[in-house]
């Protein structure tokens, strides 16, 4: 189990350095909305990622299936964006889908 923690805590600290350098990135080609947004989805993916390390790792004994808590994350971060005018659509789905890549850069560095 020690070493499921920490992998969560790499994948989490993969995840927001992912975050951290893509969102000034997108702050100096697309403007200061497109990066708050990007900054939002991003951690909204953290949010994600937490609640769903946390939920698997809770398996095992008496739970037989990850919980679904998790998947009202993007659910509410779509209905955030379409809301608020600060926040655009499609780069706060972008943010969020970040610990996607952080995930597969991590995979590959193990191996």
């Amino acid at each position: 189990m020690a070493d499921y923690q920490r992998l969560q805590r790499r994948w989490l600290a993969v995840t927001a350095t992912a975050t951290a350098l893509a969102v000034p990135v997108s702050g100096w080609f697309f403007g200061g909305p497109t990066a708050l947004s990007l900054l939002v989805g991003g951690l909204a993916g953290l949010l994600y990622l937490f609640l769903f390390s946390r939920s698997v790792s809770r398996l095992g004994g008496d739970r037989k299936s990850v919980g679904k808590v998790q998947l009202l994350v993007p659910v509410v971060l779509v209905l955030a964006s379409a809301r608020i005018p600060a926040l655009e659509i499609l780069p706060a789905l972008l943010g969020f889908l970040l610990y996607k890549p952080a995930l597969i850069i991590q995979a590959v560095l193990d191996h």
